[in-house]
């Protein structure tokens, strides 16, 4: 028969395969296990084995193993875990890509009936329909104010009913009525709550974040920081080209208030003397493209195939004279 293993050899063991982990894993994912089964988690330790590991254990039994890991390895980075190690959480050590480990925890949500004083995740609602249960159990529709009629001998819920809100306890009442009806409202699992890695700790909204949401966000801090720039005169190169604009419109307007001129205000000053002449410019590209140069070219052409006629009816006429 095997020896007992000791308490203190236990807290040993597990402050070695910590301090294991720690070393030979830079991402972890912080996950809250509340109401998580021993059959669940196995399964999800079998689903993960290969590139991830999943490690629980009291808080402040790895808070201390951490902090005296640090310590021995001068690594300051890990510290960051401690403040994250709050409520009923465990660790998953992983190589892989966190989105698709987070996604893969996921999977592994198991339903559950609504109890007695549990908070509730999600908003519960009765659907209307036939219950089969037999008319001696109205008085539990009745006392949670559910419209129910007797149908061939057995109780229909008439509208669907929504019995418990988010955050409210579970009642004894709803509990009951939940278990008659043989739903189970909530369904629990690993939920991953932060991520870490190699020091740095974010949401996992992070991971769902696709290269057009990142380039959405780059463009709007670039508009940030080229807004800031020119309202404190601080050149940028975001900034750098509306400056050189700016100056540039600065400079055309003293030219064109004063006598001082240089090439470009010389045409504008053109402009602004014969305002016909910009019309005329912006008129022709138009004109180009709504295709009144063939007909122009067609008129053109009407009047050389006229000119022969013209010519010799002059002709005719003067050859009197000679």
């Amino acid at each position: 028969m095997a020896p007992k293993v000791s308490k203190a050899d236990k807290k040993i063991a597990y402050d070695k395969k910590l301090c294991n982990l720690l070393d030979e894993y830079t991402q972890v994912l912080v996950a809250v296990a509340d109401n998580v089964g021993s059959t669940q988690l196995q399964n999800i330790r079998s689903a993960l084995r290969g590139d991830s590991v999943v490690l629980m254990g009291k808080n402040t039994m790895m808070k201390r193993s951490i902090r005296i890991h640090s310590e021995n390895t001068g690594n300051k980075a890990i510290l960051a875990l401690i403040d994250l190690l709050v409520g009923n959480v465990g660790l998953i050590f992983t190589k892989g890509d966190l989105k698709e480990v987070t996604e893969e925890v996921a999977k592994f949500k198991v339903g559950a009936p609504a109890r007695v004083g549990l908070v509730a995740p999600i908003d519960v609602i009765v659907p209307p329909g036939n219950t089969g249960l037999d008319p001696s159990q109205t008085s539990f529709f009745q006392v949670l104010n559910i419209p129910t009629k007797i149908n061939k001998g057995t109780v229909e819920i008439v509208t669907p009913v929504e019995l418990i809100k988010k955050g409210d306890k579970v009642g004894s009442s709803e509990a009951a009525l939940l278990s008659k009806l043989g739903i189970r409202p909530f369904s629990y699992g690993l939920v991953v709550t932060k991520v870490y890695d190699n020091g740095s700790v974010f949401s996992p909204e992070v991971l769902d974040l696709t290269e057009d949401d990142l380039i959405v966000k780059f463009a709007m801090g670039v508009s940030m920081v080229t807004s800031l720039a020119l309202a404190i005169s601080y050149p940028t190169l975001a900034a750098a080209p509306h400056m050189f604009i700016n100056a540039y419109k600065n400079v055309l307007a003293v030219a064109v208030a004063t006598d001082y001129s240089f090439p470009l205000a010389d045409k504008v000053k053109e402009y602004l003397a014969d305002p016909s002449k910009f019309a005329v410019a912006v008129a022709a590209p138009v004109a180009a493209g709504s295709g009144a140069a063939p007909v122009a070219a067609a008129a053109k052409e009407e009047e050389k195939k006229e000119e022969p006629a013209d010519e010799s009816d002059d002709d005719l006429g003067f050859s009197l004279f000679d």
